[in-house]
């Protein structure tokens, strides 16, 4: 069986137990991060969703680098917490990897610089941004196994 058809969407759950702690625990900085309650209602389950999304029978975002590339997207984009946003997006990325089995290797800091990288970018070239996004995680992806 192939990885990809493997893959499932993250529920929301995994992101308030696993992802939105380890932010708040890890990555507090100057700014706390709110509760997970206080997020916004209906944003973060379309983040989930569309990593997942077909057209015509075909993922449009193919593979754990594809779907990656999208969810850290629009988890910072989108804001669907207070504040916060780019370090969840961080941890749940980093979570996403772990799950099946990859890594990437580069310091939480470090990934942290690029979603503020990505989150000072024009929303206009949102295809663009996903393409460096996709090329740093091909870049800085490592096999657990």
């Amino acid at each position: 069986m192939r990885l990809t058809s493997r893959i499932s969407p993250l529920r929301v759950n995994e992101i308030e137990e696993v992802a939105h702690s380890l932010a708040r625990q890890l990555m507090n900085y100057d700014e706390p991060i709110p509760e997970f309650s206080t997020r916004y209602p209906g944003k973060l389950e379309s983040c989930l969703r569309t990593p997942f999304q077909k057209f015509g029978g075909h993922s449009l975002y193919r593979g754990l680098t594809g779907k990656g590339s999208i969810l850290f997207y629009l988890i910072i984009k989108n804001h669907p917490f207070q504040n916060g946003n780019k370090r969840i997006a961080v941890m749940t990325l980093l979570y996403f990897f772990y799950k099946y089995d990859a890594w990437i290797n580069v310091s939480n800091d470090k990934l942290y610089e690029f979603a503020t990288s990505v989150a000072a970018s024009n929303s206009a070239d949102h295809e663009k941004v996903r393409k460096r996004i996709m090329t740093f995680l091909r870049k800085n992806r490592i096999s657990l196994h």
